[in-house]
This record gives structure tokens, C-alpha cells and sequence, in this order.
């Protein structure tokens, strides 16, 4: 078995299955290309998801269920949040489609929101299906219109406080703009920090996208997406040189699309997913081959994905990048076949000190090994680990579970390892504790 069949199953996949590693045989390639063209939501997501959430609730509904519950925090949002993100690792730990769900993963990170605003709690895995899963195989440039439409993105950064300035309601209740939406597009959603843009665009990018709020019904906002023209600033606007006269929302999904192409939005893409798939530090040339792909296509997400998978450095270094937690974990259930409760599936992660969708900021969590990697971290893991296995039927062989997960990338030294085992359950745990392991 070739060390590329692993290379897929963990680089671009979520760590190997068991018979995963067989069924990829000879030919990673086409295992990952096959995924691109029949991406499916998983039945886990679907059956948890149903199109609820708190999507068509109002803001009132929820701080009078917050009030009634006598909780300082919105349990409600909480108890959604526990029970999607449980389906969302199920989905993961069973997923035949792995190298569709990394990408999903990898574009709710760089389109970040995050529960450190609670509300966000019970909308952040419907952002997920809904603006990121749709358009994993389609263009970035709908991507992007969706997630900035969407109301755990307006909520996260706060667009729904932004009023033109001589807007109808601006006017009258005396409000302005707020940047943050508009910065985060500029900075983190495209562009990047050294894009070109400056703070002038910003603003103006902020007058375009004013009135992209809630809906307003009789009881008051509703969690859903709704352009407002008595709050969107009127006249002409001015982005990186080019003039967007007055068309209400349209100028700002003509914003976004010319976002969406732009050079600098091509190689801050393709910089994140070099770095992503290839090393914490990827050279010149794999990120100005990636970006000219980009640009090429037009920004379609499949034909970069492509280029990616067709790069000879992608397959040249196994064992660069380094694990985050969540993918750790996602990958130790996936190898022993244990499926927790949603419950047990955000206590494991919190004992690695890790939270899904709880990013610091919006730029999202750290891609880079420098984030996961202290001694105290790699200790937790360790530990963590070695109670998995604690859970395995006895009798489990360490050794074939080894094979069964790193084929190839097994090291001698680790397979003597784990042979030297005083137990079962202590082979298992140096498997898991092993950097062929850790890493990916």
C-alpha cells in the first residue's frame, strides 16, 4: 500500500476508516476527484437539521424563553447547539465522503462566526448548512454572497446595526454605520490584510451593504435575512476605484462578486488552502499555482481543488501539519468505530480544550501547528487517547488497528512500540499518541 493512500484518507480526508485504506487501494486520486462530483449532505445532518434551529424565531421568543428558564444564559440556544454539533461529528466520524467534509470544515473557518456570541449558538450549524455545504463544489463567489447574507453573520458581525447614515432610518433615529461586516470581508473574507483595500473602502463597502439585516415582523426581528431599503444608504459608492451607483441590494452582491475575482482575493485564497494542505509555510510557487487556478476558473471551487489535488508537493511530505483537536478527535473515532452522544462528543473535545464554531475571532482558528502544539496540549491528547481506548472491546488489536489506520506511514519504531505494550489498551494508546498519528 503506497504512502499516498494515507496521504488522502488524513491529508485530505478525516484520518482512515476501517477498510478505508484498502478501498482507496492505488488510487487516491480518483478516490478524492470521485467525492468532488457526488458531494451528498450527510443523513446525520439532515435528520438533526430538519430546516429548524432558531431560524424564523424571533429575538423577543427567544429572551422570553430566556426568562422564563431563570438562566443567565440563552439555554435554549445551548441545548441546539449541543445536539447539531453532536449530529455534526457523528456525520464526521461516519462520513464515506471525508474530503467533502474537510472542505466544509475548512470554509466555515475562514467564514467564521462564532458562539462567543450566544445567540449564535443555535444558528451557527444551520449557517454551516445552509451558506457554506451548498457551494463547497460551486463558485466562491456564491459562497461568499451567502455567508454575508446570512443572520449568524449579520449577528456576528453586526450588520444589523449598521444604518446608512442618510438612510430613512438613519435619519430619523440618529444611527451610522458599523464597519465590522464590511472590514471582515475586506480583511479576512477575501482581499486579506495586504490586499490593497484601505480604510476608505472600507466605509464604502459599509454604506453598500447597509439594509442586508433581519427581517422585521410584528413581534419584532426574525432570524432570517431580509433587505431593508429604509436603512440603506442612497447614492453612489466608490470600492478599490470602481463606481456602484444606486441599486439598493444589487450593489451589493455586485460588490461581492468583484470581491469574489479579484487577484488579491485569489492568492489570500489559495495562501489558506496551500497552507492548509501542504505545509504550515507553503512555497511561492504552490500558492501562485493555486491562485492562477483560481483565477482561471473564475473562482470554481472543484477546478481549484483539481489543481490542488494534481500538485506534486501535496504528495511529496507526509506528516507536516499537525492535528488540530477537532480533527484529532474526529480521527481517533473514526479508526475505533466509537460513535459518543452529542453530549460525550463536546465534553471529549472540551477536555482538549477545544470548542467547535468557538473561534477568538473572526479570522477564525489557527491552521498552524505552532497553535496546538504545547507540551500541556499534547499531553491532553495523550491522555484523552489512552481512555478511548479504554472503551474498545477487549481483545482489540493494536497492531492491526495500526495497519488499519496509517497503512504505509506506520514507522518501525512505533510499530515496536506499540508491540512492546504491556496491555491492549496501553498499544492502542501509543498508537493514538503516536506523531504518525498527531499529524496529517
Amino acid at each position: 500500500m503506497k504512502i499516498s493512500t494515507f496521504h488522502a484518507s488524513t491529508r485530505f480526508g478525516l484520518g482512515a476508516r476501517e477498510g478505508e485504506l484498502k478501498h482507496i487501494g492505488s488510487s487516491p486520486k480518483g478516490w478524492l476527484t470521485d467525492q468532488l462530483k457526488n458531494a451528498k449532505i450527510p443523513k446525520e445532518v439532515q435528520e438533526r437539521y430538519g430546516g429548524k434551529g432558531l431560524m424564523g424565531e424571533t429575538i423577543k421568543d427567544i429572551k422570553k424563553k430566556k426568562i422564563q428558564q431563570g438562566e443567565k444564559k440563552i439555554k435554549l440556544t445551548r441545548d441546539v447547539y449541543i445536539k447539531e454539533t453532536g449530529a455534526r461529528v457523528l456525520a464526521h466520524v461516519r462520513s464515506e465522503q471525508p474530503f467533502i467534509e474537510r472542505l466544509v470544515m475548512f470554509w466555515s473557518n475562514h467564514f467564521t462566526v462564532s458562539i462567543q456570541k450566544p445567540i449564535i449558538s443555535g444558528i451557527v450549524n444551520q449557517y454551516e448548512v445552509e451558506a457554506i455545504r451548498p457551494h463547497v463544489n460551486g463558485y466562491f463567489k456564491d459562497m461568499l454572497l451567502a455567508v454575508s447574507q446570512h443572520p449568524a453573520m449579520l449577528f456576528y458581525l453586526d450588520n444589523i446595526q449598521s444604518f446608512g447614515p442618510n438612510s430613512t432610518v438613519g435619519v430619523k433615529r440618529g444611527k451610522g454605520l458599523n464597519e465590522n461586516l464590511a472590514r471582515e470581508i475586506l480583511e479576512l473574507h477575501t482581499l486579506g490584510v495586504d490586499g490593497g483595500y484601505r480604510q476608505k473602502d472600507v466605509i464604502e463597502l459599509a454604506k453598500i451593504i447597509t439594509g442586508w439585516t433581519l427581517d422585521r415582523g410584528k413581534n419584532g426581528a426574525i432570524i432570517k435575512y431580509r433587505f431593508q431599503p429604509s436603512v440603506h444608504e442612497p447614492g453612489e459608492k466608490k470600492l478599490l476605484g470602481r463606481k456602484f451607483k444606486e441599486e439598493g441590494e444589487q450593489e451589493g452582491v455586485d460588490a461581492l462578486t468583484m470581491l469574489a475575482t479579484h487577484p488579491s482575493t485569489a492568492k489570500h485564497i489559495a495562501t489558506k488552502l496551500a497552507t492548509h494542505f501542504i505545509s504550515d509555510k507553503p512555497s511561492a510557487h504552490s500558492i501562485n499555482v493555486l491562485a492562477r487556478s483560481f483565477i482561471n476558473s473564475g473562482g470554481h471551487l472543484p477546478t481549484v481543488m483539481k489543481t490542488l489535488i494534481n500538485m506534486p508537493e501535496v504528495w511529496k511530505e507526509p506528516l507536516v501539519k499537525l492535528k488540530t483537536p477537532y480533527e484529532y478527535v474526529i480521527s481517533a473515532l473514526r479508526l475505533t468505530g466509537i460513535e459518543p452522544s452529542p453530549k460525550k462528543a463536546i465534553k471529549g473535545l472540551e477536555a482538549l480544550n477545544y470548542r467547535a464554531f468557538n473561534a477568538s475571532s473572526p479570522a477564525g482558528y489557527d491552521d498552524v501547528a505552532a497553535s496546538w502544539a504545547s507540551p500541556d496540549a499534547i499531553m491532553k491528547r495523550v491522555e484523552w487517547g489512552h481512555k478511548l481506548a479504554q472503551l474498545l472491546p477487549a481483545g482489540t488489536d493494536p497492531i492491526q488497528l495500526a495497519n488499519a489506520g496509517l497503512g504505509a506511514a506506520l514507522s518501525p519504531s512505533t510499530k515496536q512500540t506499540i508491540e512492546r505494550a504491556a496491555s491492549g489498551v496501553d498499544g492502542i494508546g501509543f498508537l493514538l499518541a503516536s506523531p504518525e498519528f498527531q499529524r496529517r
